[in-house]
């Protein structure tokens, strides 16, 4: 089967340690030419300032990998389908609910693939954890997402910013998790935000969940980006039955009343390009916002605390 050529917009951390060597190992894709305002190339391939030129020096690729951070990604994935590229999207997708929203119009009516990624989700003990679920039940869920800001956005001052998310720019990976496994609907009931004195964003959340029954499971969620030690990245679990589920490591590793019943190693990447040549194939798009919308609903609810100032 022959490669389908494919570019990449924004070369930053994400694109260099996942899409580039994922792209390379694929076959079903081949990277044909970068874009970059840097100009940062990749090996010898061509290199663009900006999505126009690539469109007009080479129309011939006709589907594009989007990277950047979500500030500017409403207006390129625009550019893109109005240039009559199909589109996949580096999470979170965009700023705003309306931007994600008006994309999906607009990628349904140009009738072009287009594919928001959830990375977190395409584990084998993510689906396992979906399917014990359904059938059993959910008595509680405890999210814990903890990492460096430092390790993970070296001196990324966008994550700062307003729109750049904060910590919740790693903790809507959680997010993508849990209403993925979850067999019912989830709404925030509260949530607390702690902003560092000097930053815009998000240093620190809590976030307390309810179902649409009164009297239905606890839910509940922590993230935090001054994690040091390593990272922890764990969803515990009790089912309806009284089983203990711990997903941790991201989603990667599944054990049941403390015995591991699923350990695989992380192909979340490659995952999400198969599944990206599945949807070219067929012609459909993949464009669940969940992750997006509960994450807003987070910060409309949220009381804001004033935390120490954060540098790096």
């Amino acid at each position: 089967m022959d490669k389908r050529s494919i570019a990449i917009i924004g070369i930053g951390k994400i694109a260099r340690d996942q899409h580039i060597p994922v792209i390379g190992k694929s076959d079903r894709f081949e990277l044909a030419a970068t874009v970059s305002q840097r100009g940062i190339a990749e090996a010898s391939l061509p290199v663009f300032r900006s999505a126009a030129e690539l469109y007009r020096e080479m129309p011939e690729i006709d589907i594009v990998a989007i990277c950047t951070p979500p500030g500017p990604r409403h207006l390129l994935v625009r550019e893109a389908l109005d240039a009559g590229k199909h589109v996949l999207m580096e999470k979170p997708p965009t700023q705003t609910l309306s931007e994600f929203e008006d994309l999906v119009r607009h990628g349904e009516a140009r009738g072009l693939v287009l594919f928001q990624t959830w990375h977190s989700q395409y584990n084998d003990a993510v689906e396992r954890t979906r399917e014990i679920l359904a059938e059993e039940g959910v008595r509680s869920v405890r999210i814990d997402w903890r990492e460096s800001v430092r390790k993970w956005h070296p001196g990324q001052d966008w994550v700062w910013a307003p729109g750049g998310f904060g910590v919740c720019d790693p903790g809507i990976n959680a997010l993508s998790i849990f209403t993925r496994i979850m067999p019912m609907p989830v709404f925030v009931e509260h949530a607390q935000m702690a902003v560092p004195a000097n930053r815009q964003t998000p240093v620190d959340v809590e976030i307390g969940f309810r179902t649409a029954d009164a009297h239905g499971p606890a839910l509940s969620a922590h993230f935090n980006w001054l994690e040091e030690d390593g990272e922890v990245w764990t969803i515990a679990i009790e089912t309806g039955t009284g089983r203990q589920l711990s997903l941790e490591r991201g989603g990667t590793v599944l054990k049941i009343d403390g015995e591991t019943r699923v350990a695989a190693p992380s192909e979340e990447y490659e995952r999400i390009y198969e599944r990206f040549a599945e949807l070219l194939d067929t012609g459909r798009s993949d464009v669940d916002g969940t992750p997006l919308r509960l994450l807003a609903d987070a910060f409309m609810m949220a009381e804001r605390v004033e935390a120490e100032p954060f540098d790096w």
